[in-house]
Protein backbone atom coordinates (compact mmCIF):
# COMPACT_ATOMS: atom_id res chain seq x y z
CA UNK A 1 0.00 0.00 0.00
CA UNK A 2 1.35 3.58 -0.69
CA UNK A 3 1.73 6.62 0.92
CA UNK A 4 1.05 9.56 -1.34
CA UNK A 5 2.65 12.63 -0.62
CA UNK A 6 2.94 16.26 -1.69
CA UNK A 7 7.05 17.85 -2.40
CA UNK A 8 7.19 21.41 -2.30
CA UNK A 9 10.60 22.99 -3.30
CA UNK A 10 11.12 26.92 -3.63
CA UNK A 11 14.48 28.22 -5.41
CA UNK A 12 14.50 32.05 -4.62
CA UNK A 13 17.03 34.69 -6.20
CA UNK A 14 16.36 38.10 -4.94
CA UNK A 15 18.54 40.94 -6.77
CA UNK A 16 19.64 44.49 -5.40
CA UNK A 17 18.70 46.13 -9.30
CA UNK A 18 17.23 45.08 -11.58
CA UNK A 19 19.35 42.48 -14.07
CA UNK A 20 19.24 40.82 -17.32
CA UNK A 21 18.89 36.76 -16.85
CA UNK A 22 20.12 34.83 -19.41
CA UNK A 23 18.20 31.51 -20.72
CA UNK A 24 17.75 29.51 -17.74
CA UNK A 25 17.92 25.91 -18.08
CA UNK A 26 15.92 23.85 -15.27
CA UNK A 27 16.33 19.92 -14.73
CA UNK A 28 14.11 19.77 -11.82
CA UNK A 29 10.93 17.65 -13.32
CA UNK A 30 11.26 13.64 -12.52
CA UNK A 31 12.32 11.86 -15.28
CA UNK A 32 10.89 9.53 -17.39
CA UNK A 33 12.60 6.29 -16.15
CA UNK A 34 11.63 7.34 -12.14
CA UNK A 35 10.08 3.76 -10.66
CA UNK A 36 8.17 6.15 -8.09
CA UNK A 37 5.20 6.83 -9.70
CA UNK A 38 4.74 10.44 -10.07
CA UNK A 39 0.93 11.95 -9.88
CA UNK A 40 0.74 15.26 -10.35
CA UNK A 41 3.77 18.31 -11.74
CA UNK A 42 3.66 21.75 -11.72
CA UNK A 43 6.55 24.29 -12.40
CA UNK A 44 6.26 27.96 -11.77
CA UNK A 45 8.78 30.32 -12.53
CA UNK A 46 9.23 34.09 -11.67
CA UNK A 47 9.04 36.60 -13.79
CA UNK A 48 6.04 35.73 -15.42
CA UNK A 49 7.10 37.22 -18.10
CA UNK A 50 8.72 34.64 -19.70
CA UNK A 51 9.15 31.82 -22.61
CA UNK A 52 9.44 28.23 -21.73
CA UNK A 53 10.44 24.81 -24.23
CA UNK A 54 10.01 22.04 -22.90
CA UNK A 55 12.69 19.20 -24.01
CA UNK A 56 14.43 15.94 -23.45
CA UNK A 57 18.00 15.98 -23.55
CA UNK A 58 20.21 13.46 -25.31
CA UNK A 59 19.90 10.80 -22.35
CA UNK A 60 16.17 11.44 -22.01
CA UNK A 61 15.86 13.34 -18.96
CA UNK A 62 13.27 16.36 -18.87
CA UNK A 63 14.52 19.93 -19.08
CA UNK A 64 12.71 23.12 -19.65
CA UNK A 65 14.15 26.02 -21.22
CA UNK A 66 12.95 29.66 -19.81
CA UNK A 67 14.33 33.04 -22.09
CA UNK A 68 13.46 36.25 -20.33
CA UNK A 69 13.22 39.45 -22.41
CA UNK A 70 12.97 41.80 -19.71
CA UNK A 71 15.45 42.69 -16.71
CA UNK A 72 13.97 41.50 -13.01
CA UNK A 73 14.81 41.59 -9.72
CA UNK A 74 14.10 38.14 -8.89
CA UNK A 75 14.14 34.75 -9.83
CA UNK A 76 11.74 32.48 -8.37
CA UNK A 77 11.32 28.56 -9.21
CA UNK A 78 8.62 26.38 -7.35
CA UNK A 79 8.36 22.53 -7.98
CA UNK A 80 5.20 20.76 -6.83
CA UNK A 81 4.27 17.03 -7.18
CA UNK A 82 2.95 14.50 -5.88
CA UNK A 83 4.08 10.52 -6.07
CA UNK A 84 3.21 7.29 -4.67
CA UNK A 85 5.55 6.41 -2.33
CA UNK A 86 5.64 2.29 -3.44
CA UNK A 87 7.99 0.36 -1.74
CA UNK A 88 10.52 -0.79 -4.70
CA UNK A 89 12.63 -3.95 -3.60
CA UNK A 90 16.19 -2.20 -4.81
CA UNK A 91 17.33 -6.12 -5.76
CA UNK A 92 14.39 -6.95 -8.00
CA UNK A 93 16.47 -7.77 -10.98
CA UNK A 94 17.94 -10.52 -13.11
CA UNK A 95 21.50 -10.59 -14.71
CA UNK A 96 22.85 -12.19 -17.81
CA UNK A 97 24.50 -15.54 -17.02
CA UNK A 98 27.87 -13.78 -18.73
CA UNK A 99 27.50 -10.86 -16.03
CA UNK A 100 26.95 -12.89 -12.72
CA UNK A 101 30.70 -12.89 -11.88
CA UNK A 102 33.52 -9.85 -12.02
CA UNK A 103 35.18 -9.14 -14.13
CA UNK A 104 32.99 -9.14 -17.24
CA UNK A 105 32.83 -7.81 -20.67
CA UNK A 106 29.99 -5.92 -22.08
CA UNK A 107 28.84 -7.06 -25.52
CA UNK A 108 30.21 -5.08 -28.89
CA UNK A 109 27.14 -3.42 -28.86
CA UNK A 110 26.76 -2.31 -25.69
CA UNK A 111 29.87 -0.95 -25.42
CA UNK A 112 29.97 1.04 -28.49
CA UNK A 113 26.25 2.63 -26.65
CA UNK A 114 28.06 2.96 -23.15
CA UNK A 115 31.06 4.71 -24.04
CA UNK A 116 30.19 7.68 -22.77
CA UNK A 117 29.54 6.10 -19.35
CA UNK A 118 32.99 4.48 -19.54
CA UNK A 119 35.06 7.80 -20.09
CA UNK A 120 37.74 8.14 -17.23
CA UNK A 121 39.72 10.89 -15.74
CA UNK A 122 43.17 10.28 -15.23
CA UNK A 123 44.04 8.96 -11.29
CA UNK A 124 45.96 11.06 -9.01
CA UNK A 125 48.05 9.14 -6.75
CA UNK A 126 45.79 8.84 -3.79
CA UNK A 127 42.92 7.76 -6.45
CA UNK A 128 45.53 4.85 -7.92
CA UNK A 129 46.11 3.37 -5.11
CA UNK A 130 42.69 3.27 -3.87
CA UNK A 131 41.99 1.31 -7.01
CA UNK A 132 44.91 -1.16 -6.55
CA UNK A 133 43.19 -2.11 -2.84
CA UNK A 134 39.88 -3.42 -5.03
CA UNK A 135 39.92 -6.65 -5.69
CA UNK A 136 39.42 -7.80 -9.35
CA UNK A 137 37.53 -11.09 -8.71
CA UNK A 138 34.59 -11.50 -7.40
CA UNK A 139 31.80 -14.92 -7.70
CA UNK A 140 28.80 -12.73 -7.97
CA UNK A 141 28.93 -8.32 -9.34
CA UNK A 142 26.09 -7.57 -7.48
CA UNK A 143 27.92 -8.44 -4.05
CA UNK A 144 30.58 -7.40 -5.57
CA UNK A 145 29.37 -3.94 -5.87
CA UNK A 146 27.51 -4.11 -2.58
CA UNK A 147 30.28 -4.71 -0.94
CA UNK A 148 32.56 -1.48 -2.74
CA UNK A 149 29.33 0.84 -2.34
CA UNK A 150 29.22 -0.06 1.60
CA UNK A 151 33.10 -0.06 1.95
CA UNK A 152 33.29 3.29 0.27
CA UNK A 153 30.56 4.72 2.19
CA UNK A 154 32.73 3.81 5.46
CA UNK A 155 35.47 5.47 3.84
CA UNK A 156 34.44 8.78 3.02
CA UNK A 157 32.60 10.49 5.90
CA UNK A 158 29.29 12.35 4.34
CA UNK A 159 29.11 16.77 4.61
CA UNK A 160 27.14 19.51 3.74
CA UNK A 161 29.06 21.17 1.56
CA UNK A 162 28.01 24.54 0.23
CA UNK A 163 30.62 25.78 -2.08
CA UNK A 164 29.54 24.94 -6.04
CA UNK A 165 31.34 22.37 -8.23
CA UNK A 166 32.43 18.36 -7.45
CA UNK A 167 35.38 17.20 -6.05
CA UNK A 168 37.56 15.17 -7.63
CA UNK A 169 38.02 11.88 -6.18
CA UNK A 170 41.54 12.53 -5.33
CA UNK A 171 40.41 15.51 -3.37
CA UNK A 172 37.43 13.49 -1.79
CA UNK A 173 40.14 10.64 -0.69
CA UNK A 174 42.39 13.02 0.50
CA UNK A 175 39.79 15.19 3.12
CA UNK A 176 38.25 11.47 3.65
CA UNK A 177 34.61 13.73 3.43
CA UNK A 178 32.51 14.98 0.45
CA UNK A 179 28.79 16.04 -0.14
CA UNK A 180 26.67 13.46 -1.96
CA UNK A 181 27.54 14.65 -5.75
CA UNK A 182 31.60 14.53 -4.73
CA UNK A 183 31.03 10.40 -2.96
CA UNK A 184 28.74 9.43 -6.14
CA UNK A 185 31.72 11.02 -8.62
CA UNK A 186 34.32 8.99 -6.89
CA UNK A 187 32.27 5.87 -6.99
CA UNK A 188 31.33 6.55 -11.07
CA UNK A 189 34.92 6.54 -11.79
CA UNK A 190 35.81 3.70 -9.26
CA UNK A 191 33.43 1.69 -12.01
CA UNK A 192 34.30 3.25 -14.60
CA UNK A 193 38.31 2.71 -14.24
CA UNK A 194 37.18 -1.17 -13.05
CA UNK A 195 35.41 -1.29 -16.66
CA UNK A 196 31.99 -1.19 -15.24
CA UNK A 197 29.41 1.42 -16.88
CA UNK A 198 28.55 3.82 -14.29
CA UNK A 199 26.25 7.48 -15.02
CA UNK A 200 26.01 10.56 -12.04
CA UNK A 201 22.12 11.03 -10.76
CA UNK A 202 20.60 14.44 -9.50
CA UNK A 203 17.41 14.29 -8.30
CA UNK A 204 15.24 14.60 -4.83
CA UNK A 205 15.07 12.13 -1.79
CA UNK A 206 12.54 11.89 0.62
CA UNK A 207 12.76 10.11 3.59
CA UNK A 208 9.81 9.38 5.44
CA UNK A 209 9.89 8.32 8.94
CA UNK A 210 9.07 4.56 9.44
CA UNK A 211 6.66 3.51 11.65
CA UNK A 212 8.92 0.78 13.44
CA UNK A 213 12.28 1.79 14.26
CA UNK A 214 15.00 -1.00 13.31
CA UNK A 215 16.24 -2.76 15.87
CA UNK A 216 19.80 -4.07 14.62
CA UNK A 217 19.80 -2.48 11.03
CA UNK A 218 20.73 1.32 10.35
CA UNK A 219 18.12 4.14 12.04
CA UNK A 220 15.69 5.50 9.98
CA UNK A 221 14.49 9.24 9.38
CA UNK A 222 13.21 10.69 12.64
CA UNK A 223 10.66 13.11 10.59
CA UNK A 224 9.27 13.21 7.23
CA UNK A 225 12.27 14.79 4.41
CA UNK A 226 13.27 16.18 1.25
CA UNK A 227 16.25 17.05 -0.31
CA UNK A 228 18.32 17.36 -3.34
CA UNK A 229 20.41 14.35 -4.02
CA UNK A 230 23.19 13.16 -5.97
CA UNK A 231 23.63 9.46 -6.42
CA UNK A 232 25.36 6.54 -8.88
CA UNK A 233 24.05 3.86 -11.27
CA UNK A 234 25.98 2.07 -12.85
CA UNK A 235 24.74 -0.73 -16.02
CA UNK A 236 24.63 -4.38 -15.45
CA UNK A 237 23.14 -6.52 -18.36
CA UNK A 238 20.05 -7.79 -17.94
CA UNK A 239 19.05 -5.47 -15.30
CA UNK A 240 19.85 -2.00 -16.67
CA UNK A 241 20.72 1.04 -14.37
CA UNK A 242 21.44 0.35 -10.52
CA UNK A 243 21.20 2.76 -8.17
CA UNK A 244 23.97 3.05 -5.44
CA UNK A 245 23.88 5.98 -2.69
CA UNK A 246 27.46 6.00 -1.27
CA UNK A 247 25.94 8.58 1.09
CA UNK A 248 23.62 5.81 2.85
CA UNK A 249 25.75 2.93 1.67
CA UNK A 250 22.74 1.68 0.23
CA UNK A 251 21.10 0.45 -3.20
CA UNK A 252 18.46 3.32 -4.50
CA UNK A 253 14.72 3.13 -3.48
CA UNK A 254 11.55 4.26 -4.33
CA UNK A 255 12.76 7.40 -2.31
CA UNK A 256 15.00 8.28 -4.89
CA UNK A 257 13.55 10.40 -7.45
CA UNK A 258 15.92 10.93 -10.39
CA UNK A 259 15.49 14.31 -12.70
CA UNK A 260 18.33 13.93 -14.63
CA UNK A 261 21.05 10.60 -15.28
CA UNK A 262 23.80 11.85 -17.17
CA UNK A 263 27.88 11.02 -18.46
CA UNK A 264 28.82 14.05 -16.28
CA UNK A 265 27.70 15.80 -13.25
CA UNK A 266 28.35 19.07 -15.51
CA UNK A 267 25.13 18.27 -17.63
CA UNK A 268 22.99 17.15 -14.53
CA UNK A 269 22.82 20.56 -12.17
CA UNK A 270 19.03 21.11 -11.43
CA UNK A 271 19.39 24.66 -13.20
CA UNK A 272 21.98 26.05 -15.13
CA UNK A 273 22.30 29.79 -16.45
CA UNK A 274 23.56 33.22 -16.45
CA UNK A 275 22.65 36.42 -14.91
CA UNK A 276 23.95 40.37 -14.81
CA UNK A 277 25.78 41.54 -12.41
CA UNK A 278 24.37 42.01 -8.85
CA UNK A 279 24.30 41.57 -4.99
CA UNK A 280 22.03 38.58 -4.10
CA UNK A 281 19.84 37.25 -1.11
CA UNK A 282 19.73 33.45 -2.04
CA UNK A 283 16.71 31.15 -0.14
CA UNK A 284 16.00 27.84 -0.46
CA UNK A 285 12.98 25.74 0.98
CA UNK A 286 11.96 22.23 0.48
CA UNK A 287 9.16 20.04 2.17
CA UNK A 288 7.12 16.81 2.13
CA UNK A 289 4.07 15.91 3.91
CA UNK A 290 1.93 13.24 3.88
CA UNK A 291 -1.26 13.91 2.05
CA UNK A 292 -3.25 10.27 1.85
CA UNK A 293 -1.82 6.78 3.58
CA UNK A 294 -3.66 3.66 3.72
CA UNK A 295 -3.66 2.14 7.41
CA UNK A 296 -1.43 -0.66 7.21
CA UNK A 297 -0.04 -3.60 10.01
CA UNK A 298 2.82 -1.05 11.53
CA UNK A 299 0.68 1.44 11.56
CA UNK A 300 -3.02 0.35 11.39
CA UNK A 301 -4.36 3.71 12.50
CA UNK A 302 -3.85 7.79 12.29
CA UNK A 303 -2.42 9.67 15.19
CA UNK A 304 -6.23 11.20 14.93
CA UNK A 305 -7.90 7.78 14.57
CA UNK A 306 -5.42 6.72 17.95
CA UNK A 307 -7.15 9.65 20.05
CA UNK A 308 -10.69 9.27 18.60
CA UNK A 309 -10.20 5.22 19.77
CA UNK A 310 -8.74 6.34 22.92
CA UNK A 311 -11.64 8.96 23.97
CA UNK A 312 -14.25 5.99 23.40
CA UNK A 313 -12.21 3.58 25.71
CA UNK A 314 -12.22 6.17 27.91
CA UNK A 315 -16.11 6.46 27.52
CA UNK A 316 -16.55 2.71 27.72
CA UNK A 317 -14.89 2.44 30.76
CA UNK A 318 -16.68 5.49 32.28
CA UNK A 319 -19.50 3.30 31.57
CA UNK A 320 -18.64 0.07 32.58
CA UNK A 321 -17.53 1.61 36.26
CA UNK A 322 -21.24 3.56 36.21
CA UNK A 323 -22.93 0.12 35.27
CA UNK A 324 -20.61 -1.75 38.15
CA UNK A 325 -19.49 -4.29 35.25
CA UNK A 326 -16.69 -5.86 36.16
CA UNK A 327 -14.37 -7.84 34.31
CA UNK A 328 -11.59 -10.14 34.59
CA UNK A 329 -9.15 -11.90 32.59
CA UNK A 330 -9.83 -15.79 31.62
CA UNK A 331 -7.42 -18.48 32.99
CA UNK A 332 -7.46 -22.33 32.60
CA UNK A 333 -5.97 -23.42 35.94
CA UNK A 334 -4.94 -27.23 35.37
CA UNK A 335 -5.50 -29.63 37.83
CA UNK A 336 -3.58 -33.21 38.26
CA UNK A 337 -4.49 -35.80 40.64
CA UNK A 338 -2.06 -36.22 43.55
CA UNK A 339 -2.50 -39.86 43.45
CA UNK A 340 -1.55 -40.83 40.23
CA UNK A 341 0.85 -38.14 37.91
CA UNK A 342 1.89 -40.32 35.44
CA UNK A 343 -0.75 -41.81 33.91
CA UNK A 344 -2.31 -40.95 30.11
CA UNK A 345 -5.23 -39.23 31.41
CA UNK A 346 -3.42 -36.75 33.18
CA UNK A 347 -1.18 -36.25 30.87
CA UNK A 348 -2.56 -37.01 26.67
CA UNK A 349 -5.77 -38.63 27.37
CA UNK A 350 -9.14 -36.56 27.06
CA UNK A 351 -10.47 -39.18 29.49
CA UNK A 352 -9.93 -41.86 32.36
CA UNK A 353 -11.18 -43.26 35.54
CA UNK A 354 -10.68 -40.65 37.82
CA UNK A 355 -10.20 -37.53 35.91
CA UNK A 356 -14.56 -37.22 35.79
CA UNK A 357 -15.23 -38.62 39.79
CA UNK A 358 -12.62 -36.33 40.50
CA UNK A 359 -14.26 -33.18 38.28
CA UNK A 360 -17.25 -33.52 39.89
CA UNK A 361 -16.20 -33.67 43.32
CA UNK A 362 -14.32 -30.62 43.10
CA UNK A 363 -17.35 -28.77 41.03
CA UNK A 364 -19.58 -29.99 43.95
CA UNK A 365 -17.58 -28.76 46.81
CA UNK A 366 -17.00 -24.74 44.89
CA UNK A 367 -20.81 -24.95 44.58
CA UNK A 368 -20.62 -25.38 48.39
CA UNK A 369 -18.07 -22.72 49.05
CA UNK A 370 -19.20 -20.22 46.86
CA UNK A 371 -22.50 -20.35 45.16
CA UNK A 372 -24.68 -22.26 47.14
CA UNK A 373 -27.79 -22.51 45.29
CA UNK A 374 -26.25 -22.11 42.48
CA UNK A 375 -27.03 -24.65 38.92
CA UNK A 376 -24.36 -27.57 38.31
CA UNK A 377 -24.06 -28.33 34.52
CA UNK A 378 -22.47 -31.00 32.94
CA UNK A 379 -22.01 -30.25 29.19
CA UNK A 380 -19.76 -30.39 26.30
CA UNK A 381 -16.89 -29.06 26.39
CA UNK A 382 -13.45 -28.73 24.24
CA UNK A 383 -13.50 -31.12 21.16
CA UNK A 384 -9.30 -31.61 19.97
CA UNK A 385 -8.35 -32.66 16.42
CA UNK A 386 -8.22 -36.49 16.45
CA UNK A 387 -10.48 -37.42 19.38
CA UNK A 388 -13.56 -38.20 18.34
CA UNK A 389 -16.19 -37.58 21.02
CA UNK A 390 -15.66 -33.83 22.77
CA UNK A 391 -14.72 -33.92 26.41
CA UNK A 392 -16.53 -32.52 29.48
CA UNK A 393 -17.27 -29.60 30.90
CA UNK A 394 -17.89 -28.87 34.36
CA UNK A 395 -20.03 -25.49 34.61
CA UNK A 396 -21.35 -23.39 37.79
CA UNK A 397 -23.75 -20.66 37.78
CA UNK A 398 -25.26 -18.46 40.34
CA UNK A 399 -27.01 -15.19 40.72
CA UNK A 400 -25.31 -12.08 42.44
CA UNK A 401 -28.29 -11.30 44.21
CA UNK A 402 -27.63 -14.94 46.02
CA UNK A 403 -31.34 -15.76 45.02
CA UNK A 404 -31.00 -19.48 44.69
CA UNK A 405 -31.20 -21.09 40.97
CA UNK A 406 -31.39 -24.70 41.83
CA UNK A 407 -32.44 -25.93 45.29
CA UNK A 408 -31.46 -29.74 45.38
CA UNK A 409 -28.16 -30.70 44.49
CA UNK A 410 -29.28 -34.42 44.55
CA UNK A 411 -30.84 -34.28 41.43
CA UNK A 412 -28.07 -33.64 39.70
CA UNK A 413 -26.68 -37.70 39.80
CA UNK A 414 -23.10 -38.07 40.98
CA UNK A 415 -20.75 -39.90 38.54
CA UNK A 416 -19.34 -42.00 41.75
CA UNK A 417 -22.24 -44.71 41.23
CA UNK A 418 -23.76 -43.95 38.14
CA UNK A 419 -25.52 -46.47 36.38
CA UNK A 420 -26.00 -46.76 31.79
CA UNK A 421 -29.03 -44.84 31.33
CA UNK A 422 -31.36 -46.89 28.93
CA UNK A 423 -32.80 -45.67 25.82
CA UNK A 424 -36.53 -46.43 27.08
CA UNK A 425 -35.82 -43.71 30.40
CA UNK A 426 -34.54 -41.56 27.85
CA UNK A 427 -37.95 -41.39 25.98
CA UNK A 428 -39.80 -41.24 29.62
CA UNK A 429 -37.40 -38.54 30.48
CA UNK A 430 -37.89 -36.55 27.37
CA UNK A 431 -42.17 -37.16 27.57
CA UNK A 432 -42.09 -36.77 30.92
CA UNK A 433 -40.77 -33.18 30.33
CA UNK A 434 -43.21 -32.07 27.56
CA UNK A 435 -45.99 -32.84 29.61
CA UNK A 436 -44.69 -30.90 32.91
CA UNK A 437 -44.08 -27.86 30.27
CA UNK A 438 -47.39 -27.97 28.54
CA UNK A 439 -46.03 -29.08 25.06
CA UNK A 440 -47.57 -32.34 23.17
CA UNK A 441 -45.91 -35.30 23.78
CA UNK A 442 -46.04 -35.83 20.06
CA UNK A 443 -42.67 -33.57 19.46
CA UNK A 444 -41.01 -35.82 21.23
CA UNK A 445 -38.78 -37.66 18.46
CA UNK A 446 -36.45 -40.91 18.23
CA UNK A 447 -32.94 -40.13 16.93
CA UNK A 448 -30.87 -42.56 15.64
CA UNK A 449 -27.38 -43.19 14.21
CA UNK A 450 -26.23 -41.53 10.76
CA UNK A 451 -27.14 -45.08 8.50
CA UNK A 452 -24.64 -43.13 5.67
CA UNK A 453 -21.99 -42.54 7.93
CA UNK A 454 -21.57 -45.93 9.03
CA UNK A 455 -22.54 -47.71 6.07
CA UNK A 456 -18.94 -46.12 4.95
CA UNK A 457 -17.36 -47.04 7.82
CA UNK A 458 -18.49 -50.23 6.83
CA UNK A 459 -17.85 -50.33 3.40
CA UNK A 460 -13.87 -49.06 3.98
CA UNK A 461 -13.20 -52.47 5.87
CA UNK A 462 -11.03 -54.55 4.20
CA UNK A 463 -13.08 -57.69 2.84
CA UNK A 464 -11.79 -60.21 5.69
CA UNK A 465 -12.25 -58.06 8.93
CA UNK A 466 -15.98 -57.40 10.40
CA UNK A 467 -16.72 -54.49 12.62
CA UNK A 468 -15.75 -56.71 15.61
CA UNK A 469 -12.72 -57.70 14.32
CA UNK A 470 -9.55 -56.93 17.17
CA UNK A 471 -6.89 -56.43 14.16
CA UNK A 472 -8.63 -52.51 14.06
CA UNK A 473 -6.16 -50.20 15.23
CA UNK A 474 -7.93 -47.75 17.10
CA UNK A 475 -9.74 -49.57 20.06
CA UNK A 476 -11.87 -47.11 20.69
CA UNK A 477 -13.33 -47.08 17.34
CA UNK A 478 -13.26 -50.54 16.96
CA UNK A 479 -16.03 -51.12 20.09
CA UNK A 480 -18.52 -47.86 19.26
CA UNK A 481 -18.41 -49.34 15.55
CA UNK A 482 -19.12 -53.29 17.42
CA UNK A 483 -21.52 -51.37 19.68
CA UNK A 484 -23.50 -49.73 16.52
CA UNK A 485 -24.24 -52.33 14.51
CA UNK A 486 -24.75 -54.82 17.64
CA UNK A 487 -27.58 -52.72 18.24
CA UNK A 488 -28.80 -52.10 14.65
CA UNK A 489 -29.24 -48.89 12.62
CA UNK A 490 -33.25 -48.90 13.43
CA UNK A 491 -33.02 -48.67 16.93
CA UNK A 492 -33.55 -45.28 18.80
CA UNK A 493 -30.35 -44.07 20.54
CA UNK A 494 -32.01 -40.98 21.72
CA UNK A 495 -34.76 -38.46 21.76
CA UNK A 496 -35.22 -35.20 20.77
CA UNK A 497 -37.63 -32.44 22.29
CA UNK A 498 -37.31 -28.94 20.43
CA UNK A 499 -38.15 -26.56 22.56
CA UNK A 500 -38.72 -22.55 22.78
CA UNK A 501 -39.58 -19.92 25.01
CA UNK A 502 -42.80 -18.34 24.09
CA UNK A 503 -42.47 -14.54 24.03
CA UNK A 504 -46.04 -13.42 22.14
CA UNK A 505 -49.21 -11.93 23.39
CA UNK A 506 -50.81 -15.22 22.42
CA UNK A 507 -48.59 -17.04 25.00
CA UNK A 508 -49.82 -15.01 28.20
CA UNK A 509 -53.35 -15.39 27.06
CA UNK A 510 -53.15 -19.57 27.08
CA UNK A 511 -51.03 -19.03 30.20
CA UNK A 512 -47.95 -20.95 27.98
CA UNK A 513 -44.84 -19.95 28.56
CA UNK A 514 -42.81 -22.98 26.27
CA UNK A 515 -43.92 -24.21 22.50
CA UNK A 516 -42.72 -26.98 20.16
CA UNK A 517 -42.29 -27.72 17.08
CA UNK A 518 -42.82 -30.91 14.54
CA UNK A 519 -39.19 -31.96 12.69
CA UNK A 520 -38.90 -33.82 10.06
CA UNK A 521 -36.80 -36.94 11.24
CA UNK A 522 -37.58 -40.13 9.68
CA UNK A 523 -36.40 -43.26 11.29
CA UNK A 524 -33.11 -44.09 10.20
CA UNK A 525 -32.10 -41.52 8.92
CA UNK A 526 -32.69 -38.79 11.72
CA UNK A 527 -29.39 -38.26 13.19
Amino acid sequence: MSIFVALHHVTHYKYDRPVDIGPQTIRLRPAPHTRTPILSYSLKVTPANHFINWQQDPQGNWLARFVFPEKAEELKIEVDFTAAMTVINPFDFFVESYAESFPFAYSNDLQHELAPYLATIEPGPLFKEYLASIPREAESTVNFLVDLNAKLRERVNYIIRMEPGVQTPEETLANGSGSCRDSAWLLIQTLRHLGLAARFVSGYLIQLRPDIQSLDGPKGATSDFTDLHAWAEVYLPGAGWVGFDVTSGLLAGEGHIPVAATPHYRTAAPISGVVGFANVDFNFEMKVERIREAPRITRPFSDESWARLDALGDKVDADLVANDVRLTMGGEPTFVSIDDMESPEWNVAAVGGAKRMLADDLIRKLRTRFAPGGLLHFGQGKWYPGESLPRWAFGLYWRKDGQPIWNNPDLIAPVVGQRPAKVEEAEQFAIGTAQRLGIDTEYVLPAFEDPNHWLQKEASLPPNVDPSDSRLADPEERARMARVFDLGLNTPRGFVLPIQAWQAEAAQAAKKRWRSERWSCAAASCS
